[in-house]
């Protein structure tokens, strides 16, 4: 069997959207509010998504920034300020 068959077949016949996961997450997040307001959710939800996002792909990757950075569709000196600014690495 090919490897690209036997990823198929352990692949879950229906997959959930990311952006699905992610309304969910937004939704729970205001309804978390409580009816207070926010002014900067973008920069908030950018952070929040980014850090796991990042760490997950360099994990993935075996910690290669070449290899990530190309996995993410981002320039590898981009991702070192990214990681650099959160800490991460």
């Amino acid at each position: 069997m090919n490897a690209e068959r036997h990823d198929t077949a352990n692949r879950p016949a229906s997959r959930t959207p990311l952006r699905e996961h992610v309304a969910h997450s937004v939704r729970r997040y205001l309804g978390d509010l409580n009816g207070s307001d926010t002014h900067n959710l973008y920069d908030i939800a950018l952070r929040e998504l980014e850090i796991p996002l990042f760490a997950e792909v360099l994990l993935h990757c075996d910690g290669n920034q070449s290899r990530a950075a190309a996995m993410l569709g981002i320039h590898r000196a981009t991702l070192r300020k990214k990681l650099k600014d959160y800490g991460i690495g």
